[in-house]
């Protein structure tokens, strides 16, 4: 286990270091990346050589934000830092090790990194990062601040979700007085969908699940219904929020098959339900109300190992 450190430490790391590194999590998200991405404007504004690990998960709908940021191909860091990444598990293929700097909010944080600077409070890495650029270079840019907006925004579902708190709310308005142009990335990441993505939708609700008299519903989400909605990965950002809108649904769980014989599980729950420690059961994590985990297995049996798992952690009164 590595050592704790503050925001203010971890700018002064940075300050000392060059050849850095940012590395994202895998089936990257706007946190992760908009996070990733800022940081990097800011320490190349202090005149460090810096990049972003080009994630090949990366969809299309953040690429024109990201891309500018990846490393060229044989780029050899001296620093790694993470950003939103909670282990080891969520590194994508070809990370370079070891990690000298963690910056993360998520309470499952397994510690891998040599320093980490954790901010469990937050909502999003989003906000943690505005501190840290904020200690580093002493202002925000107007990219920096659009990036974070991404970031605050993607992870509170445009400040929806339970995470969102006055803090949160705070941070926005801060990135939006910096130049954040809310507006336009409302509309791109919150309020524009594909043909595909809807009818996904569709084939997702019509084949909803519930369980324990509703108090949970299921989503599932398989490559079938994909190739026959025409829906590629961009379709699939946020899906993990549908399931939870049916009235009296204390746990929404999405089962997305990834590959053959591989889920991808997502939960979101309200207040009293903790869904991290029903991922952990299988070596996810997250947050209380908003965690994930990965389980070698079909839709079909991934759903009894689910519901396996929630009676063992949330049992039924």
């Amino acid at each position: 286990m590595g050592t704790t450190i503050g925001k203010a430490a971890a700018a002064r790391m940075l300050m000392q270091k060059d050849r850095i590194m940012i590395i994202s999590h895998v089936n990257p998200d706007g946190d992760t990346l908009g996070s990733g991405a800022a940081l990097c404007s800011a320490l190349r504004r202090e005149g460090k050589t810096a990049y972003c690990f080009a994630n090949p998960e990366i969809t299309e709908n953040y690429r024109p934000f990201i891309a500018p940021y990846f490393a060229p191909e044989g780029f050899r860091p001296s620093c790694v830092v993470t950003v939103d990444v909670a282990g080891e598990g969520l590194f994508p293929e070809g990370t370079p090790a070891p990690v000298n700097l963690a910056l993360d909010h998520h309470p499952s944080n397994s510690h891998f990194a040599e320093n980490t600077c954790l901010a469990a409070e937050k909502s999003s890495c989003g906000e943690l990062v505005l501190e840290v650029i904020k200690a580093l270079c002493g202002s925000v840019s107007r990219e920096e601040a659009a990036l974070l907006y991404i970031a605050v925004s993607t992870d509170t579902g445009c400040f929806q979700y339970s995470n969102t708190n006055a803090a949160t709310l705070r941070a926005a308005a801060e990135l939006i007085d910096l130049g954040a142009d809310n507006s336009a990335l409302n509309i791109r990441f919150f309020r524009t969908q594909s043909r595909a993505r809807m009818a996904l939708e569709g084939r997702m609700l019509s084949g909803m699940q519930f369980f324990r008299g509703g108090k949970i519903s299921v989503v599932t989400v398989t490559l079938q219904m994909l190739a026959d909605c025409g829906a590629v990965e961009n379709d699939c950002e946020d899906l993990a929020g549908l399931a939870g809108k049916a009235e009296g649904s204390l746990l929404s769980m999405t089962i997305r098959e990834t590959k053959p014989g591989e889920s991808k599980i997502s939960l979101r729950s309200r207040p009293g339900v903790n869904v991290s420690e029903i991922c952990a059961v299988y070596g996810g994590g997250g947050h209380a109300m908003a965690a994930g985990c990965t389980l070698q297995a079909g839709p079909e049996e991934a759903l009894e190992l689910m519901l396996r798992a929630m009676d063992e952690v949330w049992p039924e009164d």
